[in-house]
């Protein structure tokens, strides 16, 4: 298993956020300064209240406006990418943050969370990958 864990200003409103683009929220795992955000059964991000993200590091915690990793989700569909971006959008995200990549058997649309965070979902067809 994978537990992301991410910085967010607001946690209500990063809950919303991740629910809106198709994560479920794990009330186990959740309270008033963490939210257990679930992907699949391996990939799990845990959204912290800063005071909490301070108890794990005391390295500060970034603006929105920078980029400290892309986290890459594997979509079914172009059309589930294109679903995820405008959900990002709509909900208090930045789509597109990043130029389209559409390489015909990959595509990928870059989105920000409310805190800046990077989320790359692409699609990718391998059997149409060009050889070489």
């Amino acid at each position: 298993m994978i537990f992301v864990n991410l910085p967010v200003s607001d946690l209500p409103a990063s809950t919303a956020f991740y629910e809106a683009l198709g994560f479920t929220n794990n009330p186990r795992f959740s309270d008033d300064t963490a939210a257990c955000m679930v992907w699949s059964e391996v990939i799990h991000v845990m959204l912290l209240t800063h005071a909490k993200w301070r108890t794990f590091t005391s390295r500060p915690i970034p603006p929105p406006t920078s980029s400290e990793v892309s986290l890459a989700l594997s979509m079914d569909s172009r059309e589930a990418v294109d679903a995820m971006n405008a959900a990002a959008a709509a909900h208090g995200g930045t789509g597109d943050i990043n130029p389209v990549q559409d390489l015909g058997f990959m595509y990928g649309r870059d989105l920000g969370d409310p805190d800046g965070h990077i989320w790359g979902p692409f699609w990718m067809d391998p059997e149409a990958m060009p050889a070489g």
